[in-house]
C-alpha cells in the first residue's frame, strides 16, 4: 500500500505542521507522498509553513498551487496529481483527527474500496460543534441515508481513504464543500464497498471556517442529482 495524503491549506499554520508530524510519526511506512494544496487566498504565514515542510521532507511533501477554485477544486486537482495506490482526504486544521489515519489505513488493508470516518458513532464525536448545525447535520444524514438505502451514518464528513481507481475514474463536478458529500454518494451509486470507523471532530483553534451556513443546503441538490443520474454519467468518458 502507498498512500497519497491531501492537505488543502488556507490559513492553517501550527495545525498544519502538527497534522503532518502525526501523519508521519504514525504512518510513515504507508504514506508515499503528501500533497499540500494552496490557493491564491492562502495566507503568507500558512504558505511559509507549507514551504518549510516541503524542504524538511523533500521528495515526500509537495506544495502545489490549485488550478480549480475552492475546497472541492483543491481536492479534484489533487486527485489528478495523486500517485499512491490509495488516496487520503482530510483537513489541515485538526478538525479531522490525524490520529485516526492509522485506523483508516488498517481497515483499507482489508480490501475495502473506501474507509470513512464518522462523528456519529463516537462517544465524543463532536467537540465545539455548533448545536444548531449538529441538529441539522443529523437531519441531513437521516434524509441522505434513506435516499441511498445505506447504513452509513456520516456521508458529509470529508475524512476518508479511497482506492485510487475510485478517485481517478469518477466524473467529479462540485467545487465547494458539497464535494465532500459527492465523494461518498457517487461511489455508493457505483457499488463501492465502504466501511465506517468512529472519529472525533474538534473545532479548529486557528483560522476560520470557509463553509457558509446556507451553503449546507446545496448538499440536497448534490444528493438528489446523484441519486437519479444514470450511472454511466457518473464516470469519466475515457474510463
Amino acid at each position: 500500500m502507498t498512500v497519497t495524503a491531501i492537505l488543502p491549506v488556507t490559513d492553517e499554520t501550527t495545525s498544519l505542521r502538527k497534522t503532518v508530524e502525526i501523519l508521519l510519526a504514525e504512518n510513515r511506512r504507508e504514506i508515499s507522498e503528501i500533497l499540500i494544496v494552496r490557493c491564491q487566498r492562502t495566507t503568507p504565514a500558512a504558505w511559509a509553513v507549507a514551504e518549510e515542510l516541503g524542504r524538511e521532507h523533500a521528495g515526500l511533501i509537495q506544495v502545489r498551487l490549485q488550478q480549480r477554485p475552492f475546497l472541492g477544486g483543491a481536492m479534484r486537482d489533487a486527485f489528478e496529481w495523486a500517485s499512491g495506490s490509495h488516496v487520503l482526504m482530510m483537513a489541515s486544521d485538526l478538525e479531522t483527527d490525524p490520529a485516526t489515519v492509522k485506523e483508516l489505513i488498517a481497515k483499507a488493508k482489508d480490501g475495502y474500496d473506501i474507509v470513512t470516518a464518522t462523528r456519529w458513532k463516537s462517544e465524543n464525536g463532536f467537540r465545539g460543534y455548533n448545536p444548531l448545525k449538529r441538529f441539522l447535520n443529523g437531519i441531513f444524514q437521516t434524509i441522505f441515508r434513506v435516499l441511498y438505502g445505506t447504513t452509513l451514518s456520516d456521508l458529509t464528513y470529508g475524512f476518508r481513504i479511497f482506492k485510487r481507481e475510485w478517485v481517478k475514474t469518477i466524473a467529479w463536478e462540485e467545487l465547494r464543500h458539497p464535494f465532500l458529500l459527492e465523494t461518498m454518494l457517487k461511489p455508493l451509486r457505483l457499488g463501492a464497498r465502504v466501511i465506517e470507523i468512529p472519529s472525533t471532530w474538534r473545532a479548529r483553534t486557528e483560522g476560520e471556517s470557509h463553509n457558509s451556513f446556507w451553503g449546507n443546503f446545496v448538499y440536497f441538490r448534490v444528493a438528489f442529482k446523484t441519486r437519479f443520474s444514470n450511472k454511466r454519467r457518473l464516470l469519466k468518458t475515457n474510463s
